[in-house]
């Protein structure tokens, strides 16, 4: 159970995240990508990012394997790294002003829900009894 409550609160900061530097983004550059980008799919992803951690967390800690833990993080963090394809594949409608921009925007939130995970696993790692 505190797995996924790891994931919802990572899934929050990274929601957040993800807000915010869409706001200074947008307006330091003064574009709309909304139409392509918006707060539900943000919301989506981060949520379904963070879960999925959450749930191989939670699949490798019932099967007791925590000492694979460290190669799941690698396994996760190069699927976020892959997943920065995505942005560059993506074909934008004809009328969307400054297309080049719509990559820097979005390829920094691919890595906001994995950051949000670890950045917050200290506090939801158990304590190991000391003698």
């Amino acid at each position: 159970m505190r797995f996924f409550i790891h994931g919802g609160t990572a899934s929050s900061l990274s929601v957040a995240a993800c807000v915010i530097y869409k706001e200074i983004y947008t307006k330091t550059f003064d574009i709309d990508f909304t139409s392509v980008l918006n707060i539900k799919g943000m919301f989506g992803a981060s949520v379904l990012g963070c879960m999925l951690i959450a749930l191989g967390y939670a699949l490798l800690n019932k099967w007791g394997q925590q000492k694979w833990i460290g190669f799941f993080n690698i396994i996760v963090t190069v699927l976020s790294f892959t997943s920065m394809i995505t942005p560059l594949a993506v074909t934008l409608p004809l009328d969307i002003l400054s297309p080049e921009l719509f990559p820097g925007l979005a390829i920094p939130m691919h890595f906001f829900p994995v950051l949000a995970f670890y950045t917050i696993l200290p506090f939801f790692e158990r304590k190991k009894a000391t003698s």
